[in-house]
């Protein structure tokens, strides 16, 4: 088993961003990927071990034992003993072909739909609506905006009401 280099790093009161983090906070120091700040990070880090691509035995034995050691650190329980458990693929238990056919229901589904790739039925709305505006388009601005102001003045005109003096509504 490799030797961790996985260093606890906190910083209170402030965001982070990834690129503000050390290479010693990650699963995988040198591809930076699976940053592991807290408890949900590791076992975050754990859930996706079998995701990362394009890394040797290696480095997954010592991302194991960064992980392993940020689990002691954070008090998160690691049934797993060794890398191997987790896997190098991903396993969703679906053939390749599987997949494929998933993938052209999915497909179909959204031709159908007319929905993907910026063909919302909403978006389509407001295209129509912008191009019913452009051709209502009037003559001048300021006679709109008068007729506006003028409406917008006797919708908020209120009827004064006027009690008689002495006479009580309780």
């Amino acid at each position: 088993m490799a030797r961790p280099t996985w260093k606890p790093h906190e910083k209170h009161g402030e965001l982070t961003e990834r690129g503000d983090l050390p290479d010693s906070v990650f699963a995988y120091p040198k591809e930076r990927k699976e940053p592991m700040t807290d408890a949900s990070h590791v076992r975050n880090a754990v859930a996706r071990f079998d995701q990362v691509r394009d890394v040797s035995d290696a480095e997954r034995d010592l991302a194991f034992a960064n992980i392993k050691k940020a689990a002691k650190h954070y008090g998160v329980d690691l049934s797993e003993t060794g890398w191997n458990e987790l896997g190098r693929q991903p396993r969703t238990r679906r053939t390749a072909a599987q997949r494929k056919k998933s993938a052209a229901k999915g497909a179909a589904t959204r031709k159908k739909r007319a929905t993907g790739k910026g063909s919302t039925p909403a978006r389509k709305r407001g295209a129509k609506r912008a191009a019913a505006t452009r051709k209502k388009a009037p003559a001048s601005k300021k006679a709109t905006t008068r007729k506006k102001a003028t409406t917008r003045k006797k919708a908020t005109t209120r009827k004064k009401t006027t009690r008689k003096k002495g006479s009580s509504t309780y």
